[in-house]
């Protein structure tokens, strides 16, 4: 990536986030895909959390875990306890495969399911956990995995 298309990267994600900070609600399918494919893209592996309000308004991104190529650190107590801190009613689960393939590892089907429990067991729900490869957006919930 170029120094140039680095820049147009970090001005994008602040038109984003002023935009969303406006418009906190993500009104579409391909919204949230953008959204994803700008925040979470990446050389390493990172783990967002977008926690949200009864109305499906954003009340926080958070980045809760940075890892390395090929992994990335998650702890469902965090997630689950952090939704709790935000009185959120709602999340949806970011992360990106530096790889470029989306396919979801045992690993990240294993973690969204504790994380899935741990959100029923609360009163919590979880839309959706996307996994962001090279210029393509995987849900588990159209997978059916979730």
């Amino acid at each position: 990536m170029t120094p140039q298309e680095q820049t147009v990267i970090l001005e994008a994600r602040d038109i984003l986030g002023r935009y969303l900070s406006q418009n906190p609600v993500i009104g579409s399918w391909q919204a949230l895909m953008d959204y994803c494919a700008l925040t979470v893209r990446g050389p390493i592996e990172r783990f967002h959390v977008l926690y949200l309000d009864r109305k499906n308004r954003i009340i926080a991104d958070e980045l809760l875990s940075i890892g390395t190529v090929d992994h990335v650190p998650v702890y469902p107590r965090e997630v689950i306890k952090r939704a709790l801190m935000l009185n959120a009613s709602a999340l949806i689960l970011i992360h990106n495969h530096p790889s470029g393939d989306p396919t979801p590892s045992e690993a990240d089907l294993s973690m969204t399911k504790e994380i899935q429990k741990g959100c029923k067991y609360l009163g919590l729900t979880l839309h959706d956990h996307i996994i962001v490869g090279a210029g393509t957006e995987l849900s588990l919930r159209a997978l059916a995995k979730l």
